[in-house]
Formats: C-alpha cells, sequence, structure tokens
C-alpha cells in the first residue's frame, strides 16, 4: 500500500501543535530549559502531598513541560525531616524548592509568624485575603533572611484543639475547662495562646503526638482537621473544640540562585502552573477543612468510619475568652517580638483585612 508521506507529516504537525498547545497554554515549550529540580515536601502521609504537592512535581510539571521539567521530591517523612529545617537547607543550597510550613521556620523572622497568628481568623475565605494583602512582605522576608523566592502561599485546614476530656459522654466542655491542662503546640504564636488559657504548653513533633495523648504526656494537640483525621488521633481523644487556631500556613519557596539560573519561558511557565495550583489547593483545603471535621465526629466521612469526637462550637463565653486571649496574649507579644515598623506593616495588611490592629 503506498504511503501518504504529506499526510503523515500534516499529522504530525498537527499532533505537535495540539500538544502543545494543551500542556503550556501562553508558553512555548521549546524555549523551556531541561532542569531537574530536588523538592521537598509536606508530610507523606498526609492530603495535601499526596494529592497536589507530589502529583505537581512528578506528573503536572513534567507533563506541561514536554518533559523538561522534572523533580526529585519527597515529603518530609520519606527524608527524616520534622519541618523546622527547611528553609535554612534551602538557604545553604541542599534543596532547589520547598514546601514549608511559615511557623515552623519563622526563628529568624517574627514577620512570618505574623502570618498565621492562633485565633487571629476564623475563616479561611477571610484567612485567603489576609495573605494576599500580606504577599510582599513575606517575599521580601524570604528573600532577604533565606535568599529565596516566594512562589506561592497555601494552607493546611483550620488548627484546632483535640482534647482528652472526661470521657465523649461529657459534651459540656469549652475553652475555660482547658485551665492548667498539658497542650500539644508547634510554635510561639499558639505557646502564647496556651498561655492565655491559663494552661501548658508541650512542644511535640506531629509524628509523636499520637503516643503522647495515649501516655497522658499531653491532654489536648493542635493540629489541622483532616491531618488530625488521618494520623487518626481520634482514637486518642474524646472531644474536638472547634476554634480556629491558625491554618498552618505553608509557603511554596525556591532557591533565589536556582531561580535566576531560569530563563524567562521556563520562569514564565513555573509561575503559570503555580498559580494554578495555588488555587486549586485553596479550594480543596476549604472542602478539606468540612471533611475532616464530620470525619472526626459522628460523619458522615468518605475517608473512612467516623471518629466519634465530640465536636464542641463556641458559645458566647468561648468567643469572648478567644477575643481576650488574641489581643492581650497573642498579637501584643508577637508585636513586640515584632518590632514597630513590623507592626505597622502587618496592621497595614493582615490586621485591616481581619479587623484587628496590634499596638505599636
Amino acid at each position: 500500500m503506498p504511503i501518504n508521506t504529506k499526510g503523515c507529516v500534516v499529522l504530525a504537525a498537527l499532533a505537535a501543535t495540539l500538544f502543545c498547545a494543551t500542556a503550556v497554554p501562553g508558553t512555548a515549550i521549546a524555549d523551556v530549559q531541561k532542569r531537574k529540580f530536588h523538592v521537598v515536601g509536606t508530610w507523606g502521609n498526609l492530603e495535601l502531598w499526596k494529592e497536589h504537592e507530589s502529583k505537581f512535581w512528578q506528573e503536572t510539571l513534567p507533563r506541561v513541560s514536554g518533559g523538561k521539567l522534572t523533580a526529585n521530591a519527597k515529603p518530609y517523612t520519606e527524608v527524616g525531616l520534622s519541618g523546622f529545617e527547611v528553609m535554612r537547607l534551602l538557604k545553604l543550597g541542599a534543596y532547589d524548592v520547598v514546601h514549608a510550613v511559615a511557623i515552623y521556620v519563622a526563628q529568624d523572622s517574627p514577620a512570618l509568624e505574623g502570618m498565621d497568628l492562633a485565633g487571629v481568623t476564623q475563616d479561611l475565605d477571610t484567612y485567603r485575603k489576609a495573605m494576599d494583602a500580606y504577599k510582599r512582605v513575606l517575599a521580601r522576608e524570604l528573600a532577604d533572611k533565606y535568599n529565596a523566592r516566594l512562589l506561592m502561599v497555601y494552607s493546611f485546614p483550620s488548627q484546632q484543639l483535640y482534647c482528652n476530656l472526661g470521657g465523649k459522654d461529657n459534651k459540656k466542655v469549652h475553652l475555660a475547662d482547658l485551665k492548667g491542662k498539658k497542650i500539644r503546640t508547634y510554635s510561639t504564636t499558639l505557646g502564647d495562646f496556651i498561655e492565655g488559657l491559663n494552661a501548658s504548653a508541650v512542644t511535640i513533633a506531629f509524628a509523636e503526638v499520637v503516643p503522647a495523648l495515649q501516655k497522658g504526656v499531653a491532654d489536648c494537640g493542635i493540629t489541622g482537621t483532616t491531618p488530625a483525621y488521618q494520623a487518626k488521633w481520634w482514637q486518642v481523644v474524646t472531644h474536638n473544640i472547634r476554634v480556629r487556631l491558625g491554618y498552618a500556613a505553608t509557603v511554596l519557596a525556591m532557591n533565589m540562585d536556582t531561580w535566576n539560573s531560569l530563563n524567562d519561558d521556563t520562569r514564565k511557565l513555573m509561575t503559570e502552573q503555580v498559580a494554578k495550583l495555588e488555587g486549586e489547593i485553596w479550594a480543596s483545603t476549604k472542602a478539606a477543612d468540612k471533611r475532616g471535621m464530620d470525619c472526626n465526629a459522628a460523619g458522615p466521612c468518605t475517608m473512612g468510619e467516623p471518629g466519634g469526637m465530640v465536636p464542641v462550637e463556641a458559645n458566647a463565653a468561648d468567643k469572648a475568652q478567644l477575643k481576650d486571649i488574641v489581643e492581650n496574649y497573642v498579637v501584643k507579644r508577637w508585636a513586640k517580638r515584632c518590632g514597630a515598623a513590623c507592626t505597622k506593616e502587618w496592621n497595614d495588611t493582615v490586621g485591616r483585612v481581619v479587623g484587628v490592629q496590634a499596638p505599636q
């Protein structure tokens, strides 16, 4: 049978055109550099890594770049990191890109801590607006302190309290009942909140919280709604007090030397794809927040069996106590750590969005 070479050439050209159009709208992959990034993500057992972070580096980026951009991407749990050290490792060049929980890495920058102060924001939509307003400050801090380029900001589901409080038949539990309790924390701002409760802060790595709660090393822990379920906290606690103590705000940052080594087309592609990922994660986190609360309580639960925790919604007394702690412990102490200029930037951005002003 004769071969229609002209038709083959036309079809091949058409296929290539369709692939490029599908893969990278607005960016010519012919001009994208071939690079393999060394990346560390968050916890491998949690939804953010499984559904978003890992898929971006291992599937999306290679696909849209025609195989030019790939990554050796592994979560904290696979490389033996706690998460506190990742920005310093990025600065040293051990990684090209890291996913870093902001208040884990705020040792060198109180301004980073200001993106997730405990108890300040009680809904995710407002929190996202606050982060959008604060991005300029975050970008500067990452560049100055860690030689890093801010690529995006996202969050885990809301951080709430999970406690052993007298059995699941005891439904009359509120913030005031946490006085004297030992509460697992992972940041200075959460420690300030816990002190405002007249409770004791206990610093425990996430992977060690369940045995700590089992053994009475801690009476309560703080984490996100779906992480609490996925890590099976419901097996060792009785109550979920649904006061939002933050969102474990997370930044995606690239070593500035790595960023500067990329050409314009590669940067453009990265920027386009990261923006899509950012939007997807915010939408997913909002859905995950509710799913986690449902699964920790009586259900319905799409992730497995309901956890059976007693859900405790804030009453008027809880809200009044929360306001007092936020103003007189959390924000006031952070402002002192951050200084007048830093506090003014926060008041003009985050504070304006959430309706809270830190003392200058």
